[in-house]
């Protein structure tokens, strides 16, 4: 089963495979921490609206700007290893510069928040792409998962821990990026190479009908995940909605796992439409029921299952597939930019939002702009090859068919 997983069309080391996991899983964690980390200094320091607004719009516009470029770079290099291993070398260096600069002061804060967003996005659709391209078609969707649940798991880990210093939350956050990059490095991982080595302008991946049929319903999708929050978070209450975000996260790293292995088997179009839907009956359940526990719970499994199937299908694998064996990592720059610039919307204009526009209104519009990003889905094209589908049919039909006979002999 393991030989038929990792080599059925080429044959790819477990140690390139291993690498992916440890570089993805690595900066998203890092990432996560680094925000945490940012939010925290935050309050220690008397800013103004705009002073915060402004920190989280460098650090969001930092993320796309260098996502974008360091994309173009590695397509014009071609030398992956050796970008993914300068790139985690900064993401050391950058990791310190709280400590050396003074955070206290307000353009320090600016420069930190800048510095944090683009030490992420430099290096991230290429750290995608080599993970696609350490895979197969048939297998991404499963090992994307996989690597989801590692992100929540250390997550939840470095959540737990009770430090109360600045610094020491920072030595780990650079702890953090040092083990990554001393691993990575020790691994020695194979330079990952696409099929074809011709790379694709920005103009010329948009024009594509294929990649925008994907596009839009994620593009909806993070608009309205983002800009319903704060009403939530008002609502509800921010300890209430924390609570049940832990919740979500532990069931969307599970659901990244299950749906991941679904995705390999039915496709990703189908389990699209899926999570689209249930976020959709889960709004409507919260503008029908709002006041009501029951519904809270219902929103909560369906947002949790639909980002586990999110996480699989819009930040692991369909950005690879739509690239269809050229160089994926300005598909993966371009994918990645609905959720940044959506997280950019929710923090400078969350507030706004919360006071403006009603909490049966959010959910309404929520529900219904969910629906429908079903129809781009609909006309879109499956990307797991149907061979591919009706070869594991075949063999599971097959398999059936020797335990029946062997049952009645």
């Amino acid at each position: 089963m393991l030989k038929d997983t990792f080599s059925n069309e080429k044959r790819f080391s477990m140690r390139s495979i291993v690498a992916s996991f440890i570089l993805v899983t690595n900066a998203f964690v890092w990432y996560f921490y680094a925000f945490y980390v940012l939010t925290e200094i935050m309050r220690t320091v008397e800013l103004t609206s705009i002073e915060a607004s402004t920190i989280w719009i460098l650090n969001f516009i930092g993320a796309a700007v260098f996502a974008l470029s360091g994309a173009a770079i590695t397509s014009k290099i071609g030398r992956r290893v050796m970008f993914l291993l300068v790139w985690m070398l900064l993401g050391v260096v950058f990791s310190f510069f709280p400590m050396l600069l003074d955070v206290s002061m307000t353009l320090d804060l600016f420069v930190v928040s800048f510095l944090f967003g683009a030490s992420f996005g430099l290096g991230m659709p290429t750290a995608m792409a080599y993970f696609a391209d350490s895979t197969l078609t048939e297998n991404r969707a499963r090992l994307g998962g996989i690597i989801f649940l590692g992100i929540g798991l250390g997550t939840f880990l470095l959540g737990i821990i009770n430090v109360a210093e600045i610094a020491t939350k920072i030595m780990v956050l650079a702890i953090l990026r040092v083990v990554g990059f001393l691993i990575f490095f020790l691994i020695r991982p194979a330079e990952s190479q696409p099929r074809e080595n011709k790379s694709l302008s920005y103009t010329l991946i948009l024009s594509q009908r294929s990649f925008l049929l994907y596009l839009i319903p994620w593009v909806m999708f993070c608009l309205v995940n983002q800009t319903s929050a704060p009403i939530l978070m008002r609502f509800f209450g921010e300890d209430f909605v924390n609570i049940f975000a832990i919740i979500e996260g532990i069931l969307a790293g599970t659901f990244a796992v299950i749906s991941g292995f679904f995705c390999d088997r039915i496709g990703r179009k189908r389990l699209s439409i899926l999570g689209f839907a249930m976020l959709g009956i889960g709004y409507a359940t919260l503008g029908i029921f709002p006041p009501s526990l029951p519904s809270w719970y219902f929103y909560t499994l369906a947002d949790g299952i639909a980002w586990g199937i999110f996480y699989t299908v819009f930040f692991a694998t369909i950005w690879s597939d739509l690239a269809y064996g050229a160089p994926s990592d300005k598909y993966y720059a371009l994918g990645g930019l609905p959720y940044l610039l959506s997280n950019f919307l929710r923090f400078v204009l969350g507030q706004y939002i919360a006071e403006t526009i009603s909490m049966y209104t959010i959910f309404s519009l929520a529900s219904f702009f969910l629906f429908l990003a079903v129809i781009p889905l609909i006309y879109a094209p499956e990307t797991l090859p149907e061979k591919k589908i009706k070869e594991r049919e075949l063999k599971e039909y097959i398999e059936k068919a020797k335990k029946a006979k062997k049952k009645h002999t």
